[in-house]
């Protein structure tokens, strides 16, 4: 019960160090009228509007805005992903 408990708690620290990393980590998703800028934990850290906001089409920028957060949003999923995937589970709890 011991080891399983010490096997818990080194996964706990290891889990904070790799949000500590995600949170330090940015992405950048871009296209033509929109790049956005996100943390590897999905926190949207800037929005830029490239050329002139009057000349830009309401429903294209929205729609522009909605797919590169959306691809930003699944980049910063894959780093957690792969940095989670570090740490392989917990032997013996069925993890």
């Amino acid at each position: 019960m011991l080891d399983k408990m010490k096997q818990l708690w080194e996964m706990k620290r290891k889990m904070d160090e790799i949000k500590k990393e995600l949170d330090g980590m940015e992405l950048a998703s871009e296209d033509n009228l929109v790049k956005v800028t996100i943390t590897g934990s999905q926190e949207v850290k800037k929005v830029e509007i490239k050329g002139e906001l009057a000349a830009a089409d309401k429903a294209k920028l929205e729609a522009s805005l909605t797919e590169t957060v959306n691809r930003a949003v699944k980049e910063s999923q894959k780093a957690a992903a792969q940095k989670m995937s570090a740490l392989g589970g917990l032997p013996g709890l069925g993890m």
